[in-house]
């Protein structure tokens, strides 16, 4: 089973997301008139100017210090004073570095794939669409996200470089600002809302002039959503979830408020730690989840299992669940891409409309008897 740098980082985030935030002032008359053009997310607001977009990225990591805000310049646009402060960058971008698999599938959905120069690690890009590129040396390996290469880096010439951090001791942002290099936070996996995860499109659209292309691609996600929500409208919760897996020695279960148990609850289906209030997770003892959840209907496994006996080999213990004895175990994580990236953790985020359905078509198979799973797989 394949652990990669994204699989640690989403049971990081599982183990410390809190909700705290903090905000950045800005000039309120300079945005008093101008509606933010975000609607679900809460770690990224965007208001379009005359020329120019001002970017509020908001509690970037748990117990973030500060915010950031960044100015999108268009060419022979005119700023106020008051924002020369921020960061500027010239927009529409024509290359681009990105140190998230979730970034590539907005890159894609908005055509403008062939602008990215860079990733860290690119054995965990799993697009078909941009390993074509990375194969044919467009897109070049940058090292990894906690140190990339430098050299490469200022090689490349990126207009500007999208990166996370994990929390208030970032070096390698320090290192890449000291060497020239335009660089933007970037925060959508800080998002617990399905949607708001998806809403970091609008982000890529303002950077390469594609506002239209963005709104109108998360406006049919939202509507592929709510559809799907219509389709259990009526459907009472009956059936229990069991959610996660061992990782060392806890079982970590995620929170109500989490993107997990918001996609759980609307597939309508009765997770059992919804009564956990927050975002994040709970580390458990083996004992402790095995009281709640051994008569749980579904299990959905976290990690890339194929089959029910690769999990039984893994932790004999897990046969003493009941989803494990009627053969109902379930992971997200089991497809990946020609060089071992993990489809989920790529384009999940992107695409909540497609997760939401195949949660359905686990808790609710008639309602979707033709559809056929995007990321999940049934353990053989």
């Amino acid at each position: 089973m394949k652990i990669n740098s994204y699989r640690i980082l989403f049971v990081f985030i599982f183990l410390t997301l809190t909700a705290c935030k903090k905000t950045e002032k800005l000039d309120t008359k300079t945005i008093s008139n101008t509606k933010n053009e975000i609607e679900y997310a809460t770690s990224l607001a965007i208001y379009k100017q005359n020329g120019y977009s001002i970017v509020k990225v908001i509690n970037p990591w748990p117990n973030a210090e500060k915010d950031f805000t960044y100015i999108l310049k268009e060419k022979n646009a005119t700023v106020p004073d008051s924002l020369i402060k921020y960061n500027t960058i010239q927009v529409p971008l024509e290359s681009i570095v990105v140190t998230s698999t979730t970034i590539v599938p907005y890159l894609e959905m908005l055509g403008v794939e062939n602008k990215l120069v860079g990733f860290p690690h690119t054995d965990f890009i799993s697009s078909v669409k941009t390993r074509k590129l990375i194969d044919n040396g467009t897109v070049k390996n940058v090292g990894q996200n906690e140190k990339l290469n430098m050299e490469m880096l200022i090689d490349r010439s990126p207009e500007l470089i999208v990166t996370f951090g994990i929390d208030n001791n970032n070096p390698m942002l320090d290192n890449l600002t000291k060497s020239g290099l335009k660089v933007l936070i970037q925060a959508d996996w800080m998002e617990q809302s399905p949607l708001g995860k998806a809403e970091w499109i609008k982000l890529y659209g303002a950077l390469f002039g594609k506002e239209k292309e963005a709104k109108n691609q998360f406006e049919t996600i939202v509507k592929n959503y709510k559809d799907a929500l219509a389709l259990v409208a009526t459907k009472k919760p009956t059936a229990t979830v069991l959610y996660g897996s061992m990782y060392q020695d806890q079982w970590y279960v995620a929170k109500a408020n989490s993107w997990v148990a918001q996609f759980i609850k609307d597939a309508k289906a009765n997770y059992l730690w919804s009564d956990v209030a927050g975002t994040g997770s709970i580390g458990l003892s083996f004992e402790q989840v095995l009281e709640k959840a051994k008569s749980a209907n579904y299990w959905i496994a976290s990690g890339s299992y194929k089959t029910v006996a690769e999990l039984n080999a893994i932790n004999p213990h897990y046969s003493q669940f009941d989803a494990f004895k009627t053969k109902q175990v379930y992971t997200f994580e089991g497809k990946t891409g020609a060089t071992g990236g993990t489809i989920y953790y790529e384009t999940a985020p992107s695409r909540p409309d497609l997760v939401l359905k195949d949660y359905i078509k686990i808790f609710h198979p008639e309602l979707l008897p033709n559809y056929t799973f995007t990321f999940a797989q049934k353990l053989n």
